[in-house]
């Protein structure tokens, strides 16, 4: 991802620009009206005052400006391992010994935690959790980062067909992770953002995903 430079706005004040004009700091500002009575000296400690205003006036705006750059990377999702994830390290080692299942169509996934309720009919609608990855697990969307769970009808082609397969064979409760093939992925792909990886037209993307609740169908209690 390519970053946009702007020189002016690093330019420490009374510095020149090569493609651009001389920036002068006025040596005094002051909003009285020096009348003509007042002495040099004075004059002088009134420069000085101001002088040393301007400079602690440049120290905080260039600590304002440093806040401000750790503020923009922590709004644009950075850095990644500070995301939440339906998986982590003690899981992602467990998850090493479970048995990878691999369907006709390619989708191949592991349980890691097979629920206990319902399994969802075809249409109807489910809440679920998850966390979408490039192979090399970097984060590209999550509902855990918008707070609530999914809200989609499975089976009807709202999500991306590797989802809704996966889905359509969990229980509620259960949590699983697929291993989506790119015909099964994003066609066209998805576009970088800040925080977010690039996804390939028709690259394999890794899915954890945690079914919630079916609304209208009761689960057994664990």
């Amino acid at each position: 991802m390519a970053a946009s430079s702007s020189p002016s706005l690093l330019l420490p004040l009374g510095s020149s620009s090569r493609n651009g004009p001389t920036i002068k700091t006025p040596r005094c500002v002051s909003t009285r009206v020096i009348i003509a009575s007042e002495t040099r000296d004075k004059s002088c400690k009134t420069n000085t005052l101001s002088s040393r205003r301007e400079a602690m006036l440049l120290v905080l705006g260039v600590s304002g400006l440093s806040t401000s750059c750790s503020l923009a990377a922590y709004a644009a999702g950075l850095p990644p391992e500070d995301k939440p994830r339906l998986c982590e390290a003690e899981c992602e080692k467990e998850l090493e010994n479970v048995p990878m299942v691999t369907t006709e169509s390619g989708l191949q996934y592991k349980d890691i935690k097979v629920g206990k309720g319902p399994t969802p009919p075809v249409g109807f609608q489910v809440a679920a959790n998850y966390v979408a990855m490039v192979p090399s697990g970097q984060i590209f969307d999550s509902s855990l980062e918008k707070g609530l769970p999914y809200l989609f009808r499975v089976g009807s082609g709202q999500v991306i067909k590797g989802l809704d397969e996966g889905l359509l064979s969990m229980k509620a409760g259960g949590k699983r992770r697929l291993y989506i093939p790119g015909p099964l992925a994003f066609p066209k792909g998805l576009v970088s953002a800040p925080g977010r990886p690039r996804v390939a037209p028709n690259s394999p993307v890794v899915f954890d995903v945690s079914l919630e609740y079916i609304p209208g169908l009761e689960s057994d209690e664990e």
